[in-house]
C-alpha cells in the first residue's frame, strides 16, 4: 500500500456537477443539451469527451446524438446501430412492419436453425408471390394476425419463426412487447451463435429499455436508421475544423487522454461500480480505480450524471441510488442538480 497525495497548480474554475435524471432517456437529452451548449461557447466538439464503464452504457445517448446532428466517433465498442445482434432485433420488427422486406427476411430466415441461402430465398419468393400480393389501390398489405397465421405449411423450425411473428403483429401491441417476445424467441439463438452471448444479452437489455419509450414501431425504426452526420452540427457556428467529432469511450480506451470537458455517465450503483464486483473487494478497487480515471481526464469541466428508477433485468433490482464512489461529496466540492 502507498499513498498518493493529489494537488493542483490551477487555482479557481468551476465545481464539477453531479446530475441527477428522471430516467435514462433524460440523461441523454440532459448531455446532448449541454454539449451544444458547451460548443457555442466556443468549445470544439473534439475537446469534449463522453466516458463510461461499459460500451452498452451509451446506446441511448447514440440516438439522441444522431437526431441531434451531433458527429461523433466511439472508442471501446461498437456503435449501437453497427453490432449483429441488434441488427438482427431490428430485422424481426422490420418485417412486422414490412412484409415485403427482403433484406430483413433473410436476414431473420437464416438465423433460423437448418436454413440455409436457398431455403431463405425460396421463403421469401413465396412471401412475396404468393402471401403479400398488393391490392389494385398499390397500398401495402398491412402486416395483421390474419396474415401471418396463413404461414403453415413449412418445416417446425421455419413455422416456430412465424408463431411469434404472429403473436406480437397486432398493431394495438407496444414495441416494448414486441421487442420482449421475440428476445424471448431470439435468446436462444444468440446463445448459440456467440461466445460472448452474456455481454450482448446486456446491450439487447439496453435495447429493450430504449423501446419502451416508443409507442410506435415505425418511430423507433425511423429513429434507428437514422445515420450518424460526418460533418459538424450546422446549425452552430463551428468554431474549428468541419470534421470534428465528440468522443464516446469506454473508461478504460480513455487512460492517458484528457478532454476540456468530460461527462461521466450512468454514475449508478449497479452500473458503475457494475453489479458483479461488489461481491469481491479486488473488483471493487478496479472499478473504484477507473472513477478515478475517468474524473481526472477533464481539464475545465466536470459532468457526473445518474439517472434514477432503472430497472436491472438481469436482476431484477430497480437500481435508484448513485455510485458509492461519489455518494456523500460534499456540496463544496460537487454541486448537485436534479433534472425532470
Amino acid at each position: 500500500m502507498y499513498y498518493k497525495e493529489l494537488y493542483t497548480h490551477k487555482a479557481g474554475g468551476s465545481l464539477p456537477q453531479l446530475v441527477c435524471t428522471e430516467n435514462e432517456n433524460m440523461q441523454s437529452r440532459f448531455v446532448v443539451q449541454k454539449i451544444l451548449e458547451l460548443r457555442e461557447r466556443g468549445i470544439p466538439l473534439e475537446e469534449t469527451a463522453v466516458l463510461f464503464r461499459s460500451s452498452f452504457h451509451s446506446f441511448d445517448l447514440e440516438i439522441e446524438l444522431t437526431k441531434a446532428n451531433i458527429p461523433f466517433v466511439k472508442f471501446g465498442g461498437y456503435k449501437f446501430i453497427e453490432t449483429a445482434h441488434v441488427k438482427d432485433v431490428i430485422a424481426y420488427l422490420r418485417v412486422l412492419e414490412n412484409p415485403r422486406d427482403v433484406v430483413s427476411w433473410n436476414r431473420i430466415l437464416l438465423l433460423v436453425d437448418g436454413v440455409g441461402p436457398r431455403t431463405a430465398e425460396k421463403v421469401t419468393d413465396d412471401i412475396l408471390k404468393r402471401r403479400v400480393a398488393v391490392p389494385a389501390g398499390g397500398d401495402e398489405v398491412l402486416p395483421t394476425t390474419r396474415f401471418w397465421m396463413q404461414f403453415n405449411d413449412y418445416a417446425d423450425n421455419v413455422q416456430k419463426l412465424f408463431e411469434v411473428l404472429k403473436q406480437v403483429a397486432s398493431p394495438t401491441i407496444a414495441p416494448a412487447e414486441k421487442t420482449y417476445q421475440i428476445l424471448e424467441y431470439y435468446e436462444p439463438i444468440l446463445r448459440a451463435r456467440y461466445d460472448d452471448h452474456q455481454k450482448r444479452k446486456k446491450d439487447l437489455e439496453m435495447f429493450q429499455n430504449i423501446t419502451e419509450r416508443y409507442r410506435e414501431v415505425d418511430v423507433l425504426l425511423t429513429d434507428l436508421a437514422l445515420e450518424p452526420p460526418n460533418e459538424s452540427i450546422v446549425d452552430v457556428e463551428s468554431p474549428g475544423a468541419e470534421d470534428e467529432y465528440l468522443t464516446l469511450s469506454t473508461i478504460h480506451s480513455a487512460k492517458g487522454l484528457e478532454w476540456n470537458s468530460v461527462f461521466v455517465i450512468y454514475a449508478l450503483e449497479g452500473r458503475f461500480p457494475a453489479m458483479y464486483a461488489v461481491a469481491s473487494d479486488e473488483e471493487m478497487e478496479e472499478e473504484r480505480r477507473l472513477m478515478y480515471v475517468a474524473c481526472t481526464r477533464a481539464k475545465e469541466n466536470l459532468f457526473i450524471t445518474y439517472p434514477m428508477n432503472i430497472y436491472d433485468r438481469e436482476s431484477g433490482l430497480i437500481l435508484t441510488k448513485p455510485s458509492r464512489f461519489i455518494e456523500g461529496i460534499g456540496e463544496h466540492l460537487l454541486e448537485p442538480w436534479v433534472v425532470e
